[in-house]
């Protein structure tokens, strides 16, 4: 019995032996050539992100993860949609983008396309045009040019909009010194539709300059594009009188140091920010007035505040 005891303990030690070897041995490298199969394919998918070392993968924001697994997965032509009308020349700059051979022979001069007639045109953007054309800069031939400036209104490209202008990426492929947007100037205030409001403009600014409202950090390119302030369409032409701006007066000579009045949306995409306003308003030199007024469906989203901040928005 004892000797029976001894070979059964012995066969069990054996058994468990291979058992681990199977298990710990023979399949821990297959598990590592999974893993490294993955790791390869997570680095091949998205070169962009840095060779993390295992013990800080946790570390790694969940929507970045998810934001790279959704890319990685995306079809070919879901990428091409996405990126249509957001700029390609993300890496645009004046030394890569700009031709200055163009302002040497005789210096900066601007041309603006002549305007075709029958072409939508917003107030706003004639005066654009009409500064522009009314300056010192400005001229009628394009062979002298170093700048080009569109007869095409591009400041309203939200779709929902009256204003908004139809078939703009075939009207302006047929400019004839288009030339992929290099040495061009495009004005914009307003891109994308509520709720969303994405930067896309419906078409490729190819080289072009961007001279926008509200433009995002991601897709502002330095000391190419141009950060303009968001005016209102009665915005005056010009300024004050000649020497109106006068230096270092501070405080300014104003009744008013900050002044707003627009839509409070309610959701979306820029909610937080508008729906924080009231914060700073104070109805004396400080006045940010905003209307819950927007969309359809408004009141079903509406707070606490939008009574009063509807009235004294109206009047």
């Amino acid at each position: 019995m004892q000797a029976k005891k001894r070979y059964l303990i012995l066969f069990s030690a054996c058994a468990c032996v291979v058992l681990l070897f199977y298990f710990g041995v023979v399949q821990l490298p297959v598990s590592r050539r999974n893993q490294n199969r993955r790791d390869d394919r997570s680095r091949s998918a998205s070169p962009h992100w840095p060779h993390f070392s295992d013990p800080l993968q946790p570390f790694i924001p969940w929507d970045q993860l998810e934001t790279e697994d959704y890319n990685v997965h995306m079809s070919p032509r879901q990428k091409r949609d996405v990126n249509s009308g957001v700029y390609r020349g993300k890496r645009c700059r004046m030394d890569s983008c700009f031709d200055f051979s163009l302002c040497k022979k005789n210096g900066f001069k601007v041309y603006v396309y002549p305007q075709q007639k029958g072409e939508k045109i917003s107030e706003s953007y004639q005066n654009i045009l009409s500064s522009i054309e009314g300056s010192r800069f400005y001229t009628s031939d394009p062979g002298q040019a170093c700048l080009f400036v569109l007869n095409l209104d591009t400041l309203d490209r939200d779709q929902l909009s009256p204003q908004y202008v139809h078939n703009l990426k075939s009207k302006i492929q047929n400019l004839h010194t288009w030339n992929n947007g290099r040495n061009h100037l495009i004005f914009n205030l307003y891109s994308g539709t509520w709720p969303d409001y994405t930067e896309d403009l419906g078409f490729d600014i190819g080289e072009a300059m961007l001279a926008k409202a509200s433009i995002s950090t991601e897709n502002f390119r330095p000391k190419f594009d141009v950060s303009i302030p968001l005016f209102s369409k009665d915005h005056p032409r010009t300024g004050g009188d000649r020497g109106y701006l006068k230096y270092n007066n501070i405080p300014p000579f104003r009744k008013y140091v900050l002044v707003f009045k627009g839509k409070r949306y309610l959701t979306g995409i820029g909610s937080d920010a508008r729906n924080a306003l009231y914060h700073i308003h104070n109805s004396e030199d400080v006045v940010l007035l905003t209307t819950c007024k927007h969309g359809k469906d408004w009141q079903k989203h509406k707070d606490a505040r939008c009574d009063k901040d509807n009235a004294e928005y109206e009047r």
